[in-house]
């Protein structure tokens, strides 16, 4: 049975990982697996005592490490707390095959041990610290789509079942890999696609789009593409405001870490801007 993992943290957008976790798994026949990850900085911030310098009273350095002590088991219980949440909801869901694990550690170490067995990380759009006034990112994010070895759903903040999707075509092999998954998955089946490639329209540049659209079509799909110029970020956020489609599916960082500070990253624009999840291939 095929596994997906979903990424929880207590904000608000578990609610969506879960639900957005329980569309796939239903129409793919898939067990979740629920990670909650209480991260090294997180323990870090808590150690009080280990922040005393010399000349400390014993009795305070011994009332610091019970606060210690208080605030790991604080947050073993909290996470516990949220995991239980967050498996009742995908049982609620109709979600029949559902674990849970919660770990001490790196969130990336930890994911990729667990993503072994697994073909799907979802994940909300902005974490429990997120500032939603400005529109920033979860900080684990990018970090995890980067890393992660499998597709990364990134759910927006309230669930919406898909019925069409846009799957962002720039021929290179990021995207053909989506177009081939999209092609074999039953999560897909029966919504409508379209294809959409931003540029200078070319022979080869229409021929790569004609070929996706044609893998898609013998699949069963109902496709419309097109090729339009203009700035990718723009006219491909414009689209995913229009009420057209439900999801957003797209290659993802096809640049260095590095480069994209330097230039900007598309996949970090798409993810930010659009109100619909978005699926990401590297």
């Amino acid at each position: 049975m095929a596994k997906i993992i979903a990424l929880v943290d207590g904000s608000v957008y578990s609610e969506s990982v879960c639900d957005y976790a329980a569309w796939v798994a239903l129409r793919k026949d898939a067990s979740v697996e629920v990670m909650h990850v209480l991260g090294r900085r997180d323990e870090a911030k808590s150690n009080l005592s280990g922040n005393i310098g010399l000349g400390a009273r014993t009795k305070l350095m011994d009332e610091l490490a019970d606060l210690d002590a208080q605030k790991a088991k604080f947050g073993q219980q909290r996470g516990r707390a949220i995991l239980e949440d967050a498996e009742a909801r995908l049982r609620s869901d109709g979600v029949e095959h559902v674990t849970t694990r919660l770990r001490h550690g790196d969130l990336i170490e930890e994911l990729l041990l667990a993503e072994k067995d697994a073909d799907l990380v979802v994940i909300g759009k902005r974490g429990e610290a997120a500032d939603f006034a400005t529109l920033h990112l979860g900080s684990n994010l990018e970090r995890v789509v980067r890393a992660s070895r499998i597709p990364v759903l990134v759910t927006s903040r309230a669930f919406s079942e898909p019925c069409s999707f846009l799957l962002a075509f720039d021929g290179g092999k990021s995207a053909m890999k989506a177009v081939e998954h999209v092609a074999k998955s039953k999560v897909f089946a029966g919504l409508n696609a379209q294809l959409l490639t931003v540029d200078e329209p070319t022979t080869v540049k229409n021929r790569a789009l004609e070929g996706a659209a044609a893998t898609l079509k013998n699949a069963g799909y109902v496709v419309e593409s097109t090729v339009v110029k203009g700035d990718p970020e723009a006219v491909i956020s414009e689209r995913c405001k229009s009420g057209r489609f439900d999801m957003l599916v797209m290659g993802a960082y096809g640049h260095s870490r590095i480069r994209s500070l330097i230039i900007g990253s598309t996949t970090t624009e798409m993810v930010r801007l659009c109100q619909i999840p978005v699926l990401l291939f590297r």
